[in-house]
């Protein structure tokens, strides 16, 4: 029997208005040489029976509960025997080149562990959602290109690491560093495990000519719903002590979080750690570039004052205006002991 070169994993849960379209246009793929596994975190809506009626050509893995989109894509991971496995999720559609795309660039690549696709919004497909995701120093996880007009992501470039909803992975790299770390449930999975390969020397990549349209949080319900926002959060402050264990950092006195929104404030003060927030330019402030620079001088300034009082109030140790004021505060904390 002729081995998958490639192995698609599709996890699940609640999914079934996305399915159509995402399964139509995975087997339009110009690539023929894979096999599908959905990976199904015990949907109660009807997503394995439509499958199964529909799509008899793809395998199922039925868990029994909602375990998350970790235990979900380890689950199919682990079920692979290809050279490759294709994270995938369930709210997207795919040009008909996209596998093939990320075959040859993983190829082009021999030390790449991941390689992301060019996610575009599918309700704006003008703008980029994904094109690869960056965890800052100042501890920021962020999607390269997010609201960008994608014509300007074009060229394939080395990532931080590769966006878990649309990207393709070396499977036998798992067996060294480790599948994704199902402590995080689902958010920044795919910033952890794609800092873990760069540790152990390998790279990930932003393939531009592999194109997913992505609805985005089709699972969660919305961008900024409480479970998204929850998860998140959380999985920052995780993050915070993994890194301090692996840079051998001894106490919670020697980090600092920096962040331009109240959760993000919030996420240092529930870790312990010293808490920094940004004004200018931030969330909080909510002001495009353009929106900024129209306001009056009045205006801003009425506007800084109260996001440094609702940072203040969410615990912030210190408020800055802007980034450049960092170096100094971080002399004042150093100061502290």
């Amino acid at each position: 029997m002729h081995m998958a070169e490639v192995t698609v994993v599709i996890p699940n849960y609640n999914g079934i208005g996305y399915l159509k379209d995402c399964l139509d246009t995975l087997r339009e793929q110009t690539c023929k040489n894979y096999e599908t596994v959905l990976v199904d975190n015990g949907s109660t809506d009807g997503s394995l029976a439509f499958v199964k009626e529909h799509y008899p050509w793809v395998k199922i893995l039925a868990l029994d509960r909602n375990y998350g989109f970790c235990h979900a894509v380890n689950a199919g991971i682990r079920a692979a025997e290809s050279s490759y496995v294709f994270l995938l999720n369930n709210d997207t559609k795919l040009h008909e080149d996209c596998i093939e795309e990320l075959l040859i660039m993983m190829r082009q690549h021999p030390h790449c562990f991941s390689c992301s696709a060019r996610m575009i919004k599918m309700h704006e497909p003008d703008k980029l959602d994904d094109a690869g995701d960056y965890y800052c120093a100042l501890g920021w996880a962020y999607a390269l290109g997010k609201d960008r007009p994608w014509k300007d992501y074009l060229k394939p470039r080395k990532v931080f690491a590769a966006c878990g909803g649309a990207s393709m992975y070396r499977r036998s790299v798992f067996e060294k560093i480790g599948r994704f770390d199902e402590a995080h449930f689902a958010y920044l999975e795919d910033i952890d495990v794609g800092y873990r390969a760069q540790i152990y020397g390998y790279e990930n990549w932003y393939c531009p000519r592999a194109v997913v349209w992505h609805v985005g949080s089709g699972t969660s319900g919305s961008r900024y719903n409480e479970f998204k926002v929850r998860h998140s959060s959380r999985n920052n402050v995780y993050m915070i002590y993994k890194n301090m264990i692996d840079l051998a950092i001894p106490s919670v006195d020697n980090v600092v979080k920096v962040g331009d929104t109240i959760a993000d404030i919030k996420e240092g003060v529930n870790a312990k750690v010293w808490s920094v927030g940004i004004v200018t330019g931030s969330n909080e402030m909510g002001l495009t570039e353009e929106e900024y620079n129209h306001r009056s001088s009045d205006e801003l300034i009425e506007l800084k004052r109260e996001v440094r009082e609702r940072m203040l109030n969410a615990g912030a140790h210190f408020v800055l205006d802007n980034i450049m004021e960092l170096p100094s505060c971080i002399e004042k904390i150093n100061g502290k002991y």
